[in-house]
């Protein structure tokens, strides 16, 4: 691995990447396929809320390790059916040792699928729900490099996000969690300059069919 610049490396196949994907190969696949690529489905939007809050505390990597895991524990994160979860599930969950297993997050995940089911009713969709807090354009910063993130940009529009989410009940929904689920969602393309995804991320961001909030439960896209 070569270091090409602040916050870039080239890798063993001489891609240049973020240098986070460099530590490890599951961070690479992660980085190359996933990772700020723009997500409209619900359930990859609820997994994504739910593992932000189980990583807090942790790394990303552990919690990717366990992914295939959580998805079982947690019915697919289809929202509707982890709603239904109650104490026997939690209590069936504590004993798992493929998860990470704190209460305290399994009960959040939980409690945060009721809400979900809230937000579907009032906007339509999570997705319509989400995609409201994309920053506007040219709110962002000209050049996404290693020294303007250094510098602890975050969006405002992630605190907008982390307010209104904790003030319908969330929880594990802090500012540095939206803006962390905003990055990998891609609601914003935090690949830096020089990043052999960014040109692709981007391009699925501006092919993107934005989500719409329908008032009575029924979402559309634009």
């Amino acid at each position: 691995m070569g270091d090409v610049g602040r916050g870039l490396a080239k890798g063993a196949d001489g891609r240049v990447r973020c240098a986070w994907a460099a530590s490890a190969p599951d961070y690479e696949a992660y980085h190359d396929r996933e990772w700020g690529f723009p997500v409209a489905e619900d359930r990859r939007l609820f997994e994504k809320l739910c593992l932000e809050g189980f990583q807090s505390g942790l790394s990303w990597l552990t919690i990717l390790r366990k992914r295939d895991a959580f998805r079982r524990a947690f019915a697919g994160f289809d929202a509707r059916e982890v709603a239904r979860y109650g104490r026997r599930d939690v209590e069936r969950l504590l004993r798992d040792p493929s998860i990470v297993r704190h209460r305290g997050k399994i009960a959040a995940a939980v409690g945060n699928a009721r809400l979900v089911l809230e937000l579907e009713r009032e906007f339509g969709t999570l997705a319509a729900y989400v995609w409201r807090f994309e920053p506007a354009p040219g709110s962002r910063p000209r050049r996404v490099t290693g020294a303007a993130l250094a510098r602890g940009y975050r969006a405002p529009e992630a605190d907008a996000m982390s307010k209104d989410l904790r003030r319908r009940g969330f929880a594990f929904v802090g500012p540095t969690t939206a803006y962390a689920f905003m990055q990998a969602m891609g609601l914003v393309n935090d690949h830096l300059e020089g990043c052999h995804v960014r040109p692709a991320a981007e391009k699925a961001r501006r092919n993107l069919e934005r989500p719409v909030a329908v008032a009575g439960g029924s979402g559309r896209r634009r």
